[in-house]
């Protein structure tokens, strides 16, 4: 979204920070409604009071690591990532041998689908080498719940129609961990119930996030909002009884006027993403009660606004920040910079790290410095789980320790490092 774009600093724009705590917040009334219908029309006699107290609690630690895993630049650093090994791992070898040969399909797909979310995984459950090599020893219902696509990466389908097969959630490195956590909760390849709360918070707050900090940066008026809205209420205008978002802005910019504020737009706007996120939550709530039996059987395969007028409210959410946002020249222009960085730190490390930890390779002064970076906690953490592993397993697992180490960094520190080390490459240290 808008708030992970943060290289220009603003302290009215969202950050990742503030986006986390916004969707724990969200989770824990969404926990709170659906707990509360599932006692008041007793749909599971099973379910108790203080089981919606755990619900709640887990959702909102859920939330606050849900986004953990994604490396700088949010979602467009995915794609770049992505990107960087479609283009480089073809053309890169390991002893004479093409890399795409020495390891197996799924840790060739693993790193073609990279993915934030088996990062946070990935992140909590092993890189966060403390007290022992199970991370920060959540629990198996957490764990469970942050498991957005519960399908290695030689298992996704875009064509499934079933939204759990839309992306990876683990790595093969962290499978073993994963079948654990499934056997404990019994999730058996299906979508742990509470992840489609997490997934639906986390919606809310992006989508209506991003028109906020749109507005408020100047990239998106009032008035272009309200005409994308009335489009929509006509179009829709059966469904659109209960929550008329055109007029309900309307409305708001009218009272705005009314009570002299100083800008009526604005006051407009910002009420309106209240209102929305209220409207947006129950739906949700009516999303997960209205399907219960289904999502608790393993079979629901949409997310909570499938089907409902809030669904189409969302999707003209998210194609207006798209539009009029991340579009437009100023990201993009941020965005080939991002790119340029971020591709540049890979190439570095991933020369550097090949020849790590390999007794027939020699590092040079360089790649020694760049292997120095890396976190102890993070190669201690490979060291574990490259013990009586194969040479390829190895490989793959050092390519995953420069993914774990940039996706570790911040927007701020990513920038830094790669000034820094053009410096060390300019000065001809190399």
């Amino acid at each position: 979204g808008v708030q992970t774009c943060a290289l220009p600093i603003c302290d009215f724009i969202r950050t990742r920070l503030t986006h986390s705590l916004e969707v724990s917040s969200f989770a824990k009334s969404l926990g709170q409604n659906i707990g509360e219908n599932i006692l008041v029309y007793k749909k599971d006699s099973e379910f108790t009071p203080q089981m919606k107290e755990d619900i709640c609690n887990i959702l909102q630690c859920a939330e606050l690591i849900h986004d953990i895993g994604n490396p700088p630049f949010g979602h467009f650093g995915e794609d770049v990532i992505r990107e960087w090994f479609e283009r480089k791992l073809p053309l890169m070898t390991y002893h004479g041998k093409p890399m795409e040969q020495v390891m197996s399909r799924q840790m060739v797909e693993d790193l073609y689908h990279f993915e934030g979310n088996a990062q946070a995984f990935r992140l909590v459950t092993k890189l966060h080498f403390l007290v022992d090599e199970r991370g920060m020893n959540l629990t198996y219902a957490l764990l469970s719940t942050i498991v957005k696509y519960p399908v290695p990466s030689t298992g996704i389908d875009l064509d499934s129609g079933d939204i759990k097969t839309r992306k990876m959630g683990y790595y093969l490195a962290d499978e073993k961990m994963f079948r654990e956590i499934e056997r404990e909760t019994g999730t058996n390849g299906c979508r742990h119930p509470l992840t489609f709360i997490l997934e639906a918070a986390d919606d809310i707050a992006y989508k209506t996030a991003d028109i906020e900090d749109a507005f408020v940066k100047g990239y998106l008026s009032y008035h272009t909002l309200l005409e994308e809205l009335k489009e929509l209420q006509m179009m829709y205008h059966q469904e659109t009884n209960i929550f008329r978002p055109a007029d309900k802005l309307e409305e708001l910019y009218f009272r705005g006027k009314e009570m002299h504020v100083a800008n009526p737009e604005e006051y407009a706007v910002k009420n309106w993403i209240i209102r929305v996120q209220g409207f947006v939550i129950n739906c949700a709530t009516y999303g997960f009660t209205s399907n219960y039996d289904a999502i608790m059987k393993g079979e629901y395969k949409y997310d909570l606004f499938h089907g409902t007028y809030c669904e189409r409210l969302m999707q003209l959410l998210g194609d207006l920040a798209y539009r009029e946002v991340f579009t437009s020249e100023p990201i993009y222009r941020m965005e080939v910079t991002e790119s340029v960085m971020l591709s540049d730190l890979l190439d570095k490390f991933m020369t550097a790290i090949i020849k790590y930890d390999d007794p027939s390779q020699k590092l040079n002064s360089m790649d020694l410095r760049i292997v120095s970076f890396i976190s102890d906690n993070y190669k201690r953490a490979y060291h574990c789980q490259a013990e009586g592993k194969t040479e390829a397993e190895k490989l793959y697992l050092r390519i995953l320790l420069v993914t774990d180490y940039i996706c570790g960094m911040t927007d701020s520190y990513a920038m830094r490092l790669y000034q820094e080390m053009r410096g060390m490459f300019l000065s001809g240290t190399e």
